[in-house]
């Protein structure tokens, strides 16, 4: 039975005709330029079918461009992660130099009279023991350091070395229950015995009696008395008076200078005496 595609020229008749044709066409598009307008007509016909075939590379190619710029952005942002935390940690330890440079700074301009031999310590150890007040430096024997030699910090007397080992000592504070030291008021030079009580920031006056000429905001300083500290040291300041009659004593209660709770850096002194000693025996080793 015949089909309808069966009918008319055969194949091969077919494919000579369009090859002939195209042959022909070629010709006169090349030599007489015929088919110019139609080819524009047809590139512009084209165009929205060649950005419709190209669009699904060029979505693929933003896609690639854009997660390769995340990907980039996201290993940027943390690498300047990581170095802002290395400047941060850089920044912390810069800051702590600079106060302790500062502190020290502050510590070697204290008036320490020009006779005087000094030297820096640094705090090793503190006793955490709630009936002692003490601390452990690094300065010992070796660094001539001796028993009852004065401490101080920037801003005024600290405590007394109490022992002595070859690297290191021990230093008793004002503040301790079993320290005293004889001061005296720099506005009217009256001398009282300041005392610790056992707390960090507070000392007593002893034996004042009720008529001594003493006030809240007195300054007091070393005296010098008893040959254990230099005089004229800052010590602490008047921060309470209780005149109570039934009682036979004043209640004074002072407040030490020195930060007690914050010792960092040190200043051991030698007094001239001290000093002159150590000097007279090096001169007797070096001559025998």
């Amino acid at each position: 039975m015949d089909t309808i595609f069966t009918r008319g020229p055969s194949l091969n008749n077919r494919l000579a005709l369009a090859l002939t044709m195209s042959v022909v066409l070629m010709f006169l598009d090349f030599r007489l330029d015929a088919f110019s307008s139609s080819r524009v007509f047809l590139n512009s016909l084209m165009s929205p079918i060649q950005y419709l075939a190209n669009l699904p590379g060029q979505l693929l190619d933003v896609s690639a461009q854009r997660l390769t710029s995340r990907q980039a952005l996201i290993a940027e942002n943390e690498q300047l992660t990581n170095r802002l935390l290395l400047m941060s940690e850089k920044l912390q330890r810069f800051e702590v130099l600079e106060r302790e440079n500062a502190q020290l700074r502050r510590l070697l301009d204290a008036p320490v009279r020009q006779d005087m031999r000094k030297m820096v310590a640094e705090l090793m150890a503190v006793d955490n023991t709630p009936y002692s007040q003490q601390i452990v430096i690094n300065k010992g024997a070796i660094d001539g350091v001796f028993l009852g030699q004065a401490i101080l910090d920037e801003r005024g007397i600290v405590g007394q070395v109490m022992e002595v080992g070859t690297t290191n000592s021990r230093v008793l504070l004002i503040s301790d229950v079993t320290h005293s030291i004889p001061v005296r008021s720099v506005r009217n030079n009256a001398r009282f015995i300041a005392s610790g009580g056992g707390v960090i920031d507070e000392l007593f006056l002893e034996h004042v009696a009720h008529s001594t000429d003493v006030e809240v905001g007195d300054v007091l300083v070393s005296s010098g008395l008893g040959d254990v500290f230099p005089e004229g040291y800052p010590v602490a300041e008047v921060t309470e008076v209780v005149r109570d009659e039934s009682r036979p004593f004043a209640q004074v209660t002072v407040l030490p200078l020195a930060r007690l709770n914050r010792l960092k850096y040190l200043l051991i002194l030698w007094p001239n005496g001290v000093e002159n000693e150590e000097d007279s025996s090096a001169v007797e080793k070096a001559s025998d």
